[in-house]
């Protein structure tokens, strides 16, 4: 019995092996007699198989390779790492190599850079999403993970969603309730590590996409443990009946998930500082700062472009004597209603911020005629004039509106809020419930709930 590590192999020049050492048993899984005749191309790991055919050209061509390292599939599915020190025999016409199995060494390293590499992307990501595309390179250099996908869990909701999710027969499912069939949402509930391989059996129908190549489905997820518990899944999966997840992948997925799950909560608390900082506590729509940028931006753009813009700027009448009355929490609901109703009457592009007690600014983003300001104007006056029901009270109250424009008004966005505000002022003065739009230092005659702008 040959008792050395290393398996010598010895290749002709149609790519066969034509002679492996007994050795070459306890590296690939194969007995010699099974490897030899069979081309060598079809133990190597598919995405090594171009690359480890750019390195036989250089052997032939008489450049030996003493260190060139790739990856085989074992006979029971494992990935193995070699590395290969290899020449060419001219006068036998054969290639000659020495096989060493690095795995165990190539996984301490690949472990290593994998901690330092979410960490690095923890702080370098600009975003969620950008931060999961790092995730899924670092993961894919440990394993298969061609189809690799992220689902979180918002308890306060009661959502499971799917944020990033890349699969190539798949397309990512709708956000769920943690309840459902998906075996994501098992995980999760369970805190345990879910593997399915040929071998354990296909898993029950609807519970995992998609149906195509079920029965060679290898599919992996683990939780994602951070310090308030379970925050969601880390799956891989592949459809080769040839690569299996082992053991050992999950132990490999379980140490870089708690560095995962740290890197992904680490994150969501910077975005929601970020937001936080912008964004009115009350009525999450953006403060006073956050609109302000997005009215400067407008601007450019707009001049860029040649194209109008409006600013509305809305006040509550007689939104004291709700506070004063019904007290300041239906106050607090009141304010929250009118957010959502306006966001309601504006566009997805539109901003609607709130910058005062009862004051809210609308930015009209790239309005094609001067007149549809009005429309929305007359739009937002209505719906918020219509009847609120808060907390088993009902609360009605009527906006004042004022309308200022770009380009006929002004220029500076500073000078827009000011004269908005001034027309808002003059539509109050004259009994509220309508808007008025300003001429710039003068406001315009008006009607009674409306007017004209010519």
């Amino acid at each position: 019995m040959d008792l050395l590590l290393d398996a010598i192999c010895v290749v002709d020049a149609r790519g066969c092996f034509v002679f492996v050492s007994a050795a070459g048993e306890r590296i690939f899984g194969y007995t010699p007699a099974e490897m030899t005749g069979r081309p060598m191309i079809d133990f190597v790991f598919p995405e090594d198989r171009a690359r480890t055919l750019q390195a036989v050209d250089k052997i032939v061509g008489g450049q030996p390779q003493p260190h060139f390292e790739n990856r085989y599939v074992r006979k029971d599915g494992q990935i193995v790492h070699i590395m290969w020190s290899a020449r060419w025999s001219e006068t036998d016409q054969v290639r000659v190599a020495v096989a060493r199995d690095v795995t165990e060494r190539k996984r301490a390293e690949t472990m290593q850079a994998a901690l330092y590499a979410i960490s690095e992307a923890a702080h370098s990501a600009g975003n969620l999403i950008a931060l999961f595309e790092h995730i899924h390179q670092i993961i894919d250099g440990l394993l298969p993970a061609v189809n690799f996908f992220i689902a979180l869990y918002d308890k306060s909701k009661d959502e499971l969603t799917f944020p990033y999710y890349v699969d190539e027969y798949d397309q990512a499912p709708a956000p769920q309730k943690l309840d459902s069939a998906v075996l994501s949402a098992q995980v999760i509930r369970t805190g345990q590590v879910l593997l399915y391989t040929p071998d354990s059996g296909a898993p029950p129908p609807g519970q995992v996409h998609p149906a195509v190549g079920r029965d060679s489905l290898n599919w992996l997820g683990v939780p994602l443990k951070a310090k308030k518990g379970v925050i969601g899944a880390l799956v891989v999966k592949n459809y080769c009946a040839e690569t299996r997840y082992t053991q050992k992948d999950v132990e490999l997925l379980q140490f870089v998930s708690a560095q995962i799950a740290t890197a992904i909560e680490r994150k969501q608390m910077e975005i929601w500082l970020q937001h936080i900082a912008r964004h009115d506590p009350l009525t999450d729509l953006p403060n006073r700062e956050l609109f302000h940028d997005r009215l400067q931006t407008a601007l450019r753009w707009a001049q860029r472009n040649q194209t109008l813009l409006s600013l509305l700027y809305i006040d509550l009448d007689r939104f004291k004597q709700v506070n004063d009355t019904l007290g300041h929490p239906i106050g607090d609901l009141l304010l929250q209603e009118v957010a959502h109703r306006l966001k309601q009457c504006v566009r997805e592009s539109d901003t609607v911020g709130r910058v005062g007690g009862d004051e809210f600014l609308v930015l009209l983003h790239d309005i094609p005629v001067p007149e549809d300001a009005l429309v929305v104007a007359e739009k937002i006056r209505v719906a918020l004039g219509r009847r609120y029901d808060l907390a088993d009270q009902r609360v009605h109250i009527s906006p004042s509106i004022g309308v200022a424009l770009y380009p006929a008004h002004s220029d500076d966005y500073k000078q827009l809020i000011r004269y908005a505000d001034e027309a808002m002022y003059a539509a109050k003065k004259n009994g509220g419930n309508r808007f008025r739009v300003t001429a710039g230092p003068r406001i315009r005659k008006s009607g009674n709930e409306g007017e004209s702008l010519v």
